[in-house]
């Protein structure tokens, strides 16, 4: 058994440029490890670095100091490649606009991270994705586009794209933030099932109380800190 957490954080920091040419601080000196198979809800008000942490988390944004490790491997020295390779097979993101391509169906829309990717022929791809959507109740939907659907369709899709890689992590900005509470809580049960039965590692970003107590772990950002 492996017992090195999924991801480790250690004096982690960031900074971004204000329009002044000052410099904000958005998260600040954080340490904390995520382990495999576990759900965190990590809350806090708006500008608090809820997602700028997130960001850094998901590998999609390296300006910071301190240390960001995965499964023991320090990411420092990963070049773009690498970063844009690890997130591709081993990270699912799920945000609160969906995010979908507007001209592409919905199973083309799941299938996006298996083409970059590559490797795989079309056809395997297609039916891994209609069985992704299937997944999240939407299979008969696979042909629709993003504006014949309702918005906790579009979520459920892009919930279904983040899933069609296996990613042994999952993201969630506000997943549930633009949805009506019944919707809300079907995309949050697709959620947590992940992390029941599959194994996920789960990291649910929200300013959603009832949301947020459905994990496992809770941790709060203020002003970059993390307690």
């Amino acid at each position: 058994m492996n017992d090195t957490p999924l991801i480790r954080l250690d004096h982690l920091s960031a900074k971004v440029r204000l329009p002044d040419g000052g410099r904000l601080t958005t998260v600040n000196n954080v340490s904390a490890s995520f382990e495999r198979g576990t759900s965190t809800a990590i809350v806090g008000k708006s500008g608090s670095g809820k997602t700028s942490l997130a960001s850094i988390i998901g590998l999609l944004n390296n300006d910071y100091s301190g240390t960001l490790s995965y499964d023991g491997r320090d990411c420092a020295a990963w070049s773009d490649a690498d970063r844009s390779h690890f997130r591709c097979r081993h990270i699912g993101f799920v945000f609160q606009n969906y995010s979908l391509i507007p001209h592409l169906s919905a199973w083309e829309n799941v299938a996006l991270p298996l083409q970059y990717r590559g490797g795989t022929p079309m056809r395997t791809i297609r039916r891994r994705a209609v069985r992704m959507l299937h997944t999240v109740g939407l299979a008969k939907r696979a042909d629709s586009m993003p504006s014949r659907l309702s918005g906790g369709e579009q979520q459920r899709v892009a919930i279904a794209r983040a899933l069609a890689t296996d990613p042994d992590l999952l993201i969630c900005d506000e997943p549930t933030g633009a949805l009506d509470t019944e919707t809300g809580d079907m995309v949050a049960a697709i959620l947590f099932r992940q992390v029941q039965e599959l194994g996920v590692t789960l990291i649910l970003v929200t300013h959603d109380p009832q949301l947020a107590a459905r994990c496992e772990r809770r941790l709060t950002i203020d002003r970059g800190k993390l307690s």
